[in-house]
């Protein structure tokens, strides 16, 4: 990595919070604002939970994750040194995996046995990722995808959609590095940062984009002059956009954790996020439409 490029992508994550900051504030105010008309103490009341929540939804998880320990990456040693380099972290590591229930016996026992032998080790949880941890992260991946999917395609607010981009995503960060028990580096942190940005500003203006423009076909059109339709087909779309975009955040956060195991660098990172994120979109899709029923029944129950 250049001299500038830690310094500069550091900034970049920095300035993507203040920028995720603003767009959260810019909506509680614009919500709060429209509160006040009607009462002067509901608009109070409502500015206290948002900070409360703030707090809980955007500051824990932001903490959790910065003071999580992480590998030491640095490509100038040999694979030799850096396994001796993170021998540490890895037996770390392997011990909080010989802690879950979804590692197998069999490959508790292999991470056991390969303790000892720094090289040993990194192979033996290179090897584990990619036939059960991966497997694992994913899940999580697409459980919060979903949350995202139907969040957004229920809402009719493009703030509050941009809102609930930021919170689930940081959720998610939050839940892989928990999970690995270490986050990835700062720089790879400021580039999480920046999608997850992305991601919240293009939340936030998918509510205005006319999908007849985007599928001109004269089926889809014909479907959006129906009010009912237009709505649902809209708010599908949405969510759709909303849903693949978190999963490529969740792919590329997964990824940048198990780089230094996997040889991978930052490159192949973003090239393949999108690919893997698309594979995996029919699956969130198929989960969001079993959950929906029970979604509609308890907003239904609520409001009866």
């Amino acid at each position: 990595m250049n001299k500038l490029g830690k310094p500069f992508w550091i900034f970049i994550g920095i300035a993507s919070v203040f920028f995720l900051i603003l767009i959260i504030l810019s909506a509680v105010l614009n919500l709060g604002d429209r509160i006040s008309a009607v009462h002067l103490y509901a608009e109070y009341a409502f500015y206290g939970v948002s900070g409360i929540l703030f707090i809980i939804l955007f500051l824990r998880p932001l903490l959790i994750v910065l003071l999580s320990p992480s590998f030491s990456m640095d490509h100038l040693f040999t694979e030799e040194q850096n396994a001796k380099k993170n021998y540490r972290m890895y037996k770390k590591v392997a011990k909080n995996l010989m802690k879950e229930e979804y590692i197998s016996a069999e490959e508790k026992e292999l991470l056991n046995d390969s303790l000892n032998d720094s090289l040993l080790l990194k192979g033996t949880l290179s090897t584990i990722f990619d036939k059960t941890i991966k497997k694992e992260l994913n899940k999580m991946i697409v459980e919060h995808a979903e949350t995202v999917y139907l969040s957004t395609a229920i809402s009719q607010n493009g703030r509050l959609d941009a809102i609930a981009v930021i919170t689930i995503n940081l959720k998610l960060i939050k839940a892989l590095v928990q999970k690995c028990g270490f986050r990835p580096s700062y720089v790879s942190l400021g580039r999480i940062s920046l999608n997850v940005l992305s991601t919240a500003i293009i939340a936030e203006n998918l509510e205005d984009m006319n999908f007849s423009e985007v599928f001109p076909s004269s089926s889809l059109n014909a479907l959006q002059e129906m009010p009912l339709l237009k709505t649902v087909t809209g708010s599908f779309a949405q969510g759709l956009g909303n849903a693949l975009l978190s999963l490529r955040v969740g792919i590329i956060c997964r990824n940048y954790l198990f780089m230094d195991l996997k040889g991978l660098d930052r490159k192949q990172i973003r090239k393949l996020a999108f690919g893997e994120a698309v594979i995996l979109l029919p699956r969130v899709i198929t989960e969001s439409m079993k959950k929906l029923p029970s979604r509609l029944k308890g907003i239904f129950n609520k409001i009866f």
